[in-house]
């Protein structure tokens, strides 16, 4: 039984209908040509009445070589045994196979090919020809017939191939273009959480501050709502950069490998935190009132890895976050050691909240999701859970590469 596959392959070896036609019509005047000679050799009416019959189904049986080729072709040797008005039919049949059919099969129709013509020269000899040198052209024609056929099949195999793996190679990049896109957004969609997360968490703190203390001294106010503005600005400044990517369409820097910034060429990246940066994030949630104890300890943060270096600060960042959504009024504290060859080791701890829990800051354990994800790309590992004799509070730990 023949494959899906073989069965497409024939079906786009198969000519079109237009296609037959002209093969019928050039089998016709061949045959026309061919006609010629019996009628200038005074051949008998009965021998003459055989070929033009001979010719007119040789040029019916051009459809059944094309929709079956091989017994097509076949019955076309078998008329070349009548008449040599079959001849041009046999050939072009002989040929038809070799170039559409498997080669076993071409061979087999280019044997009888030769063996039909033989009994056609034995039954009306040609003059001037003696058997030998007839056999060898024969021979010749075929083999030749056989070879040519054989040879395009080959070529338009070999094109085929091409164009096939032309469009597998398309496809794939079309694939790897949309992965890449995809892990692109994920990874924007990772950095928004961690940074929205992070700035919406601190705006609430200090609102709820001005909330609880309307009496607090002008220049308290004043800081906070400084800090209210800015913090708003940033965060709409990420909110309106991640919509901007997202709105993307269909195609556009879908070709760029994951991880290159989406935004206009022109716009200058805004630099990714690291681990000296953790002071400044240490200092800013100490100042909306979280009590911190920050230490830390380690090499030249130069040669620390980036992956690893971006990875750290946003442990601290969701871990903070995190600690002031559950723990509220609870004290944090933050410890940063590593030198090459070692690792790099952050830990964030945080002691029972010491104050109501305000609902609108629940969350939804994503952001410790997102970190178990980037500490498995940089190749690190981190643990979380309750921490304490009574298991009030909370604890993240985690190990980064940082080789030598």
């Amino acid at each position: 039984m023949r494959t899906l596959q073989e069965i497409c392959a024939e079906d786009r070896r198969r000519p079109p209908p237009r296609v037959t036609a002209v093969m019928m019509l050039g089998l016709a005047a061949l045959a026309g040509v061919s006609l010629i000679g019996p009628i200038q050799d005074e051949s008998t009416t009965a021998e003459l009445a055989l070929d033009i019959g001979v010719a007119l189904v040789s040029v019916a049986s051009v459809p059944l070589l094309v929709r079956r080729p091989v017994p097509g072709a076949a019955a076309l040797a078998v008329l070349a045994t009548l008449s040599p008005l079959a001849t041009p039919g046999s050939t072009m049949g002989t040929y038809y196979v070799a170039r559409n059919a498997p080669l076993p099969d071409a061979v087999g129709i280019a044997v009888i090919g030769f063996g039909a013509h033989l009994v056609q020269y034995l039954w009306r000899p040609i003059p001037g020809i003696d058997t030998f040198w007839f056999v060898l052209l024969d021979a010749a024609a075929h083999a030749a017939l056989l070879g040519v056929g054989a040879l395009a099949r080959s070529r338009a195999e070999l094109v085929m191939s091409l164009r096939e793996r032309a469009a597998r190679a398309e496809a794939d990049r079309d694939r790897q273009a949309e992965r890449a896109r995809l892990a692109e957004r994920a990874r924007i969609a990772r950095e928004m959480h961690d940074v929205l997360a992070h700035r919406l968490s601190l705006l609430a703190t200090y609102a709820g501050a001005l909330e609880y203390r309307p009496d607090a001294p002008a220049d308290q106010v004043a800081r906070a709502a400084a800090v209210l503005r800015t913090g708003t600005h940033e965060a709409l400044e990420d909110l309106r950069e991640v919509i901007g990517v997202l709105r993307l369409p269909e195609g556009d820097g879908s070709d760029r490998p994951a991880g290159q910034d989406l935004r206009d060429p022109h716009d200058r990246p805004r630099p990714q935190p690291d681990v000296p940066e953790i002071a400044a994030l240490v200092a800013t949630t100490r100042a909306a009132g979280t009590e911190i104890t920050y230490a830390h300890h380690y090499a030249d943060p130069a040669t620390l890895p980036g992956l690893s270096a971006r990875t750290g600060y946003r442990i601290v960042q969701e871990a903070l976050t995190n600690a002031r959504k559950h723990a509220p009024g609870a004290p944090v504290r933050v410890r940063v050691d590593g030198e090459p060859g070692e690792g790099l080791t952050v830990e964030v701890v945080n002691d029972a909240a010491s104050a109501p829990r305000d609902p609108a800051l629940a969350g939804s354990s994503a952001g410790l999701i997102g970190l178990a994800e980037r500490v498995d790309l940089a190749g690190g590992r981190i643990t979380h859970g309750p921490d304490g004799p009574d298991g009030s509070g909370f604890r993240v730990a985690a190990w980064l590469p940082w080789p030598r």
